[in-house]
């Protein structure tokens, strides 16, 4: 199936400059957004507490289950309606060794206060806050050890640091604007988004080396022509592929987001912001930064 006819030649790389600057005003909207929040809003996996999914036989008011882990001294726990209007999810953040205890409480009281309806419990997390912070440190040591071998593969693979740079600059750039989006819709960050960021810089990655790929192999047949015809060109010629890669992966996350429930939602919303991100800086990222490291390093070198 030919989505892209042969000839077509859209010229991206002479949006570099336009896009410059969307690019620019998004990552400042992101850091921004997460600054004026005070950091991402971390779950029960990265902060520690206990995480609570229970569903009541009838209907409950929350105000209700609210006063009743007031009165065992837990105000400060967060209780939202997830999905019914029978079913809620609480979040206790507590530095304390003893969190399973608490969690069995918390149960035993709420099934005790609401007698003549039946308490489901759903889904039970308990993480201390060692166990938190270790979890937050191994994060940071994976996204950043990722990094470092993509740009070592990238790199020896083409035989330029230029391209390993690009592949670098592009994964960045994803990683801010999926952070300012979990921050922008106040998504609570856990293993499951971590496992989204993850997965973007595998998708944004795999995308950018199949586009160095064809500018590789275009070099070779293309010696008289500019380098940005070379990349112009490149681009044009993986799009249909592009499109049909970045479009089954979208339908898929929209039809997870719109029919997967509230369960999934932080899940999916972080995807699509995260794939349109990838696919986006695929083309508009990497490859002007291969280009400005040619024109401003690679060519002054050679003089």
């Amino acid at each position: 199936m030919e989505l892209i006819r042969p000839d077509t030649r859209f010229d991206f790389i002479g949006k570099r400059k336009f896009t410059v600057w969307v690019s620019a005003i998004a990552i400042l909207i992101s850091l921004g957004s997460i600054f004026f929040h005070g950091g991402l809003r971390y779950g029960v996996d990265f902060a520690g507490g206990i995480l609570l999914q229970i569903k009541f036989s009838q209907t409950v008011d929350i105000s209700e289950v609210r006063n009743t882990l007031g009165a065992m001294g837990l105000k400060d726990a967060m209780v939202q309606n997830f999905g019914e209007e029978n079913e809620f999810l609480i979040r206790v953040e507590k530095a304390s060794e003893d969190l399973e205890e608490i969690s069995k409480t918390i149960q035993t009281s709420l099934q005790g206060r609401f007698k003549d309806k039946i308490l489901e419990v759903r889904r039970a997390e308990v993480v201390g806050p060692k166990v938190g912070k270790d979890l937050k440190t191994k994060a940071i040591w994976a996204m950043g050890l990722s990094f470092l071998g993509m740009l070592i593969y990238v790199g020896f693979r083409f035989r330029q640091f230029s391209y390993g740079l690009g592949g670098i600059v592009a994964l960045i750039h994803d990683i801010i604007v999926t952070f300012g989006a979990i921050s922008i819709f106040d998504l609570e960050f856990s293993l499951p988004l971590l496992a989204v960021i993850m997965t973007i810089i595998g998708f944004s990655i795999n995308d950018t080396i199949v586009i160095f790929d064809r500018v590789r192999e275009n070099i070779k047949k293309m010696r008289k022509e500019k380098l940005e015809t070379i990349f112009n060109v490149s681009i044009n010629e993986t799009l249909g592929r592009t499109i049909l890669t970045s479009g089954t992966v979208m339908m898929v996350i929209l039809i997870l987001f719109f029919f997967g429930g509230p369960v999934i939602h932080d899940f999916t919303t972080a995807m699509i912001i995260g794939l349109i991100s990838g696919t986006y800086s695929t083309i508009y990222i990497a490859s002007p930064t291969v280009l400005l490291w040619h024109h401003h390093i690679t060519l002054k070198r050679r003089r």
